[in-house]
């Protein structure tokens, strides 16, 4: 995702598709009689995953000493939808890697099944639900991802608050802000909504907070009600953060990856609700505060009765395309992508919270020790069990909501619609 390349939609989906294909028919020793298999990510162009895609490419050709694999890095900006050209002319790649959720549960009639071939990889990685449906598992987790709400310690101290034991309620939460902002200038929240992105971290990185434990539950188990108090309550904060100067000057108008994460880098914000994996993470924040300023925090209690908890799911997967000629052999290849010895390394160079629960995080310092411990308790994010169209609509209004366009009762009523349509 750190690569933000900004390519013609259309030409680059032609080019795509004409270069790629699948792969043939299958022998027995290959993913196709050409020998070759084609992966499509936005994760491969990165620097800090080569040491990753190489050891799994290793991995691969222990067991398939006759195929390539030609990895084939994507723009994230326009992935899906030249992820979506491939589906509709049915050609493409062979494995594509997904976000858990509905992007990936919006295409799963154009996968193939992976339950089959996991083997004991079920025990060993942990966040298969993110990649699930109607029983059926489409992708294997390579990593965790889920938001907690990072602060800055640094900016704690010199308020004269104790940054090892930041606000459990909201009202204090609100007061240290306060306080923080009049000692150093720093607002509370690093906010970026200019994709419309900015809405679902707060939605997952404080709704364990305001709703009670049975709501979240049905609501990650599609019994959605969307005109509830506790519902109703998210999207009147998200309006009343921004409302009352906690956020950061133009939040609509800054865009979540990189600008809001920078915000927060830069000392500008004591808070910001960031990802457990991939970027505006521990790693690139410890980059700029020091591994030993960077706080983790569960979202305060803003209802009472509610259990605050770190929300996660598997983060992104590799699936196998419907249309390849070996789904044994790509099957093969999203094992190898998900092996413990490439995932360390992954681990270890990028910052990302692997899905494999033997690698050792013990000596990566206080921020992953909190992470790690708290998803031992953690529920699934709420936003991931949300459509992709309903995601889409959600980030519309919600910047409609910060500038007074639109009220909360029409937001929800809009979205309790679009939820129902699927």
């Amino acid at each position: 995702m750190k690569q933000r390349a900004r390519w013609s939609v259309v030409l680059v989906a032609g080019l795509v598709l004409a270069g790629c294909g699948s792969a043939s028919e299958p022998d027995s020793s290959s993913g196709g009689s050409d020998g070759k298999l084609v992966v499509w990510d936005w994760k491969s162009g990165d620097p800090s995953a080569a040491s990753y895609i190489e050891r799994a490419k290793a991995d691969f050709a222990r067991k398939h000493p006759g195929v390539t694999v030609e990895f084939v890095a994507q723009p994230f900006e326009q992935y899906y939808t030249l992820l979506g050209a491939a589906i509709q002319a049915g050609k493409g790649p062979d494995v594509m890697l997904f976000n858990g959720g509905g992007q990936i549960r919006d295409r799963v009639d154009s996968l193939v099944p992976l339950d089959e071939y996991v083997g004991d990889d079920r025990q060993r990685l942990a966040g298969w639900e993110a990649f699930t449906k109607d029983g059926k598992t489409y992708a294997a987790p390579v990593t965790l991802q889920g938001h907690p709400i990072y602060y800055n310690k640094s900016l704690y101290q010199r308020a004269g608050l104790d940054p090892e034991r930041p606000a459990t309620d909201w009202n204090e939460f609100v007061a240290n802000c306060q306080a923080i902002t009049r000692a150093t200038g720093a607002k509370c929240f690093a906010q970026g909504n200019k994709e419309g992105i900015g809405i679902q971290f707060f939605l997952s990185g404080l709704g364990s907070g305001v709703l009670p434990p049975q709501e979240y539950d049905d609501w990650v188990a599609g019994k959605r009600n969307w005109t509830s108090p506790g519902v109703k309550r998210v999207f009147s904060l998200w309006k009343e953060v921004n409302d009352q100067g906690l956020n950061n000057d133009g939040a609509s108008s800054t865009a979540m990856f990189n600008d809001a994460f920078a915000v927060f880098q830069s000392g500008k914000a004591s808070h910001v609700i960031g990802l457990m994996s991939d970027i505006g993470h521990w790693k690139d924040f410890a980059e700029f505060l020091e591994a030993r300023n960077v706080g983790v925090m569960k979202s305060p209690v803003v209802t009472a009765g509610t259990t605050p908890s770190l929300p996660y799911d598997g983060g992104i997967g590799y699936a196998v395309a419907k249309w390849t000629k070996d789904p044994k052999a790509a099957a093969d290849m999203v094992r190898s992508l998900t092996s413990t010895d490439a995932l360390k390394v992954f681990y270890a160079d990028a910052g990302a919270i692997a899905s494999d629960t033997t690698i050792d995080v013990s000596s990566a310092g206080p921020a992953v020790a909190t992470i790690v411990s708290e998803t031992k308790d953690g529920k699934p994010a709420l936003h991931v069990a949300l459509s992709s169209k309903t995601l889409d609509l959600m980030g519309r209004l919600s910047q409609q909501l910060l500038s007074g366009s639109v009220t909360v009762d029409k937001a929800v009523e809009e979205l309790a619609k679009s939820d129902r349509a699927g």
